[in-house]
């Protein structure tokens, strides 16, 4: 079997992520700091650890389903599982200084 390279696979996953938007946020998924843990193995198959801005986000249902089907769309990806997760709770601090400073509040 070839050996795969899940770090090259790692970076296009975070080239997707980072097309994703919270709708109520201007900026994307990845940048708000809303994907926590983004897990590869030798099949292929991706987990994404992510949580919302809150528990009761509009999007609760909609943008893990969103991550899931551009996740599945990469050719090499195998299977796709979205874990939401509210440990720790999502903060302003966990945005990156791109979001910040999008947002203004750099």
């Amino acid at each position: 079997m070839a050996e795969i390279d899940t770090e090259a696979l790692g970076e296009k996953i975070v080239e997707v992520l980072k097309g994703i938007y919270d709708p109520e946020i201007p900026v994307d998924i990845y940048e708000l700091g809303l994907v926590y843990d983004v897990f590869v193995n030798e099949d292929y198959d991706v987990k994404i650890l992510m949580t919302l801005t809150s528990p009761n986000c509009p999007v609760a249902e909609a943008l893990p389903m969103e991550v899931k089907e551009k996740i599945q769309s990469i050719d090499e990806v195998h299977e796709t599982e979205v874990e939401i997760t509210f440990d720790p709770p999502w903060s302003q601090d966990m945005m990156s200084d791109v979001a910040k400073l999008e947002l203004g509040f750099i």
